[in-house]
């Protein structure tokens, strides 16, 4: 019967160690040493320079955990897992264990993993009646009592002489999360031509769109230091295979230390993966992160503002003139704007501040006025009688260049309290 994980292993154990703690305190110090040269054929993705180092974990106690999500792995499963487990008793210096994450498989999956539990020391099982890698993931992380947290993919495609690399980091205090890389110098791989370019198309896509600093967001082989996944799970939405790449994403934007590790990696022709449904949910994740950003938003807002005024404006010039016909639809739409910006684009709630906000949205509302009543007056200086589509053309690109004068006013000045006091409650990420 599979007991929940915490109350299943309180404590970790390794079967093959019987030296004493002084000779395990300089072995594994000789192995983070001799690992820690090879930083040099490695990347950090680090926004800034660390002002508070992170604390290394205690060599003799520090637990890694390495989690397997599986589905419908019957014919890998047993194999991989024995690999691993042979590899982790000879070469890891640290205490250990396998979980395999089962999530919603309908073969014998299920079975196979809860039959290498019983055979094999340190190798658990979780299962979840849902599908979903990242599911799979957030549970078996958020039950662990690891200091460091790993994932690998069942087929074990990447070499399992990487894992140290990738966990030396952690342990030193070196980095918050370290990923394997297959597309930085130094790695090897063999892999179709297929899936290679829509690999390098899509971490091209998140250095285009999301600012990704790091090399290879898909590689099914990283790891986390445990205090920096609870912080980081939290806020992570996907329960699919978008799930690494939000998790990295949200690191970075968070100025953690993201640490890669160059991989041998080789192909795996029987890769359960959907490409097509895979490709659809990461521009979907890609889209909403896209969407989290303060400028993107403020843009979309501005965009559909700036609709609202021109319609606004024509409805209104049928009965007034071209200058109050403009200040009413301005007056309209820049109290509409800063409401959707304090919500939307800053992510302010509550009553707190609201009216002295308002107010000084209103003084920002009358540069925007000067700027479109000069517009205007320009316009009739040179057309007494101008036609109506002109003037909308002329008041939209004053209204946009006004839109440029409104970020900058909202951010540093408007809004510019609230968004210091909530940036001093949120909780320190290194």
């Amino acid at each position: 019967m599979i007991r929940p994980l915490a109350r299943l292993l309180p404590r970790f154990r390794h079967p093959s160690y019987a030296f004493h703690t002084a000779g395990f305190n300089r072995r594994t110090m000789l192995v983070i040493d001799d690992i820690q040269r090879q930083f040099g054929h490695t990347m950090i993705t680090t926004p800034e320079p660390l002002h508070t180092p992170v604390p290394s974990l205690p060599l003799r106690t520090t637990q890694i955990e390495i989690v397997v999500p599986v589905y419908n792995e019957e014919v890998v499963l047993e194999r991989s897992i024995r690999r691993l487990h042979r590899f982790l008793c000879t070469s890891m210096p640290f205490a250990w264990r396998i979980v395999i994450a089962d999530n919603a498989s309908t073969d014998a999956t299920a079975q196979i993993a809860r039959s290498l539990a019983c055979k094999l020391p340190n190798v658990d099982v979780i299962t979840l009646p849902q599908k979903g890698r990242g599911r799979a993931l957030r549970a078996a992380w958020m039950g662990s009592d690891a200091d460091v947290l790993c994932y690998m993919d069942v087929d074990l495609s990447t070499d399992l002489r990487a894992l140290l690399p990738l966990i030396a980091g952690l342990v030193s205090g070196h980095s918050d999360v370290a990923i394997g890389t297959r597309l930085a110098p130094g790695s090897r791989v063999d892999r179709g031509r297929k899936r290679a370019l829509i690999s390098r198309t899509y971490n091209h896509l998140l250095r285009l769109t999301l600012g990704a600093r790091f090399s290879d967001a898909q590689c099914g082989f990283k790891a986390v230091r445990a205090d920096v996944a609870r912080r980081l799970l939290p806020s992570v939405v996907d329960d699919g295979w978008f799930f690494d790449t939000e998790l990295l994403v949200l690191a970075q934007r968070r100025g953690l230390r993201i640490h890669e590790v160059s991989v041998d990696w080789t192909d795996d022709p029987d890769s359960r993966v959907d490409i097509v449904s895979t490709a659809l949910g990461d521009l979907r994740g890609i889209l909403r992160l896209l969407t989290q950003r303060p400028l993107v938003r403020f843009v979309i807002n501005g965009v559909l503002t700036t609709i609202a005024y021109a319609a606004l404006y024509l409805l209104l010039r049928t009965w007034l003139t071209a200058v109050p016909a403009n200040a009413l639809a301005l007056a309209v739409t820049a109290v509409a704007n800063t409401q959707a910006n304090r919500y939307f684009t800053f992510g302010l709630r509550g009553r707190r501040g609201l009216v002295r906000q308002h107010a000084a949205g209103a003084l920002v509302y009358l540069l925007a006025l000067a700027l479109t009543g000069g517009a205007l007056a320009v316009l009739q200086a040179l057309d007494p009688h101008p036609a109506r589509g002109i003037e909308v053309i002329v008041l939209v690109l004053a209204s946009a260049f006004a839109t440029v004068s409104r970020y900058f006013a909202l951010r540093s000045w408007v809004f510019a309290r609230r968004l210091r006091a909530a940036k001093a409650l949120r909780p320190v990420t290194r």
